[in-house]
């Protein structure tokens, strides 16, 4: 004898999977996040030939291996890594809400509704600049952290930064 469950809503359950927001970053991007790893790496690198030229040989040949194990890493992390990202890094801003997925290892969803955001900050480094990219950056009152949109073609930032600032400046309340 079977029981019949009695039917439970979405939202109860978890309801459906969360879709991916709408919008890729810059194509650019993906050279950006390519040469700021390689100068990562090469930071790295240059360390650890500096360590390894002041360090006893008994030490060094037992850190041989491990400088080969990270060399090997980094490779394929300049190899694996901009592509990667650059497919699962996306971002979308609704009359509601603001929502972001990042990551290129581990996926990090992020959604705040426009009611609690709190400050709307535009960033470019010197490097992004040369790539004219931006990130934005969506503080809310959230224990959790802002949200970053990050490597915007510059003009597309500024058009977010002022639709947010916009439309957050007509919220009422303060936005905790």
């Amino acid at each position: 004898m079977t029981v019949a469950q009695p039917e439970i809503p979405h939202a109860a359950t978890g309801g459906p999977p969360l879709r991916e927001p709408e919008h890729r970053v810059s194509p650019r991007a993906v050279r950006y996040w390519a040469v700021q790893g390689f100068i990562g790496a090469l930071l790295l690198w240059v360390t650890f030939f500096l360590v390894h030229w002041f360090i006893p040989d008994g030490v060094a040949r037992w850190l041989g291996p491990l400088f080969v194990v990270i060399l090997v890493y980094t490779v394929v992390e300049q190899a694996l890594e901009p592509g990667i990202r650059y497919r699962r890094t996306r971002w979308e801003v609704t009359g509601e809400r603001v929502f972001a997925q990042t990551g290129w290892l581990s996926r990090d969803q992020r959604i705040a509704p426009l009611s609690r955001v709190q400050t709307v900050d535009t960033e470019r480094g010197p490097l992004m600049r040369l790539f004219r990219l931006a990130n934005v950056t969506v503080t809310t009152a959230s224990a959790a952290g802002p949200i970053r949109l990050t490597c915007l073609d510059s003009d597309v930032a500024d058009r977010v930064t002022a639709e947010l600032a916009r439309v957050t400046g007509q919220t009422a309340g303060d936005a905790t």
